[in-house]
């Protein structure tokens, strides 16, 4: 039955870029970070094998039986009235494997209707995303797990509305020298209905991987991810030209030469992250993302755009994660995390 089900993870993993899309679309809320440790550590997925149940909403291969009876809680307070709000819970069966449950929901806030001269009248609408997803986690062997996410998501702005169901399929290896790798492919999938008309959604397909290790002689785990494997040139033309790439007399584009453009496209699929353990109870998490800092920075001011940064605690039964995430110049989102296993209550 392993062996079977090996074969069969194997096949999905490699069919994965012939049967995806290959595009962002209006589901780039899949990707999005809900959790705080996820946030802290990169906003991507992570290779770190424990029972922390924020983990495996992006790479399943984590969910294991450690995380039997865990509910977690998160809460994000992003720019404006933008809120995002994500509930999960564990559960392990002896024969079948561990499942997680997830539910996220984003709301973006009210917005009034106007007319094409600007008038409003002081009607408002909503905005909002949101996801079921069930989880699903086995361990093979002892160094070799796998994963795999099925999701509904929708999306309801104003009368616009449109649904779609997509999977994710994992894989997770632990060598002897205690590195920890994983692979994953997300959001293979496709729009099921849309009341648009003569328009169709695409799902932001996307594959990574990763590596972390945690030191011998330090309480330090850092982590490696490289993101959007399946595309390599993530850059773009920016129209108002804020860093001067175009000749102000020809008009044209001044080319990069060979090794400066390769180096940027390379680095703009990195992410770097770090977490210090002080002690059992308190983690500080930091997080790099150069992608993100070149695609929102300013050539004014670029602060510590890409760089994300939070805390984990734990008191009594409960861990207590938060964190920082520096999108922009103008503001940084709060991600809180609150965790608790169930069982931890019981007399014994």
């Amino acid at each position: 039955m392993r062996k079977r089900i090996y074969i069969l993870f194997v096949l999905l993993l490699a069919l994965t870029d012939v049967i995806a899309q290959q595009k962002d679309g209006t589901y780039t809320f899949l990707n999005t970070a809900n959790s705080a440790r996820v946030a802290a550590l990169g906003g991507t997925i992570l290779p770190i094998y424990d029972s922390d149940i924020q983990l495996v909403t992006n790479n399943p291969s984590l969910i294991n039986s450690e995380m039997n009876n865990t509910i977690s809680l998160s809460y994000v307070d992003y720019y404006n009235d933008i809120k995002f709000g994500t509930v999960q819970y564990g559960r392990t069966f002896e024969k079948i494997g561990s499942y997680v449950g997830t539910i996220q929901y984003h709301n973006y806030g009210k917005f009034y209707y106007s007319d094409e001269t600007g008038f409003q009248d002081d009607a408002t609408f909503s905005v909002s995303d949101y996801m079921f997803n069930l989880g699903w986690g086995r361990q093979l062997n002892d160094r070799f797990s796998i994963g795999a996410n099925v999701k509904f998501a929708g999306i309801q702005y104003e009368t616009n509305s449109s649904f779609a169901i997509a999977v994710d399929v994992a894989g997770h290896y632990r060598t002897k020298t205690n590195w920890n790798l994983s692979l994953v492919a997300r959001n293979i999938g496709s729009e099921l209905y849309n009341n648009y008309q003569g328009f169709r959604n695409e799902l932001p397909f996307r594959m990574l991987a990763a590596a972390s290790k945690r030191l011998e002689h330090l309480p330090l785990t850092f982590v490696f991810v490289y993101d959007n494997i399946q595309k390599w040139d993530l850059s773009y033309d920016d129209p108002l030209d804020l860093e001067g790439n175009y000749d102000p007399l020809t008009g044209q584009m001044q080319e990069k030469n060979k090794i400066d453009k390769f180096a940027q496209n390379l680095f703009a699929h990195v992410v770097l992250a770090g977490e210090l353990a002080l002690g059992k109870n308190l983690n500080l998490r930091l997080g790099y993302n150069y992608g993100l800092r070149q695609n929102m920075k300013t050539p004014t001011k670029k602060g510590a755009v890409g760089f994300s940064y939070g805390v984990g605690i734990n008191v009594y039964k409960f861990n207590i994660s938060y964190s920082r995430s520096e999108m922009h110049i103008h503001g940084s989102p709060n991600y809180i995390t609150i965790t608790t296993n169930l069982d931890s209550f019981k007399k014994h």
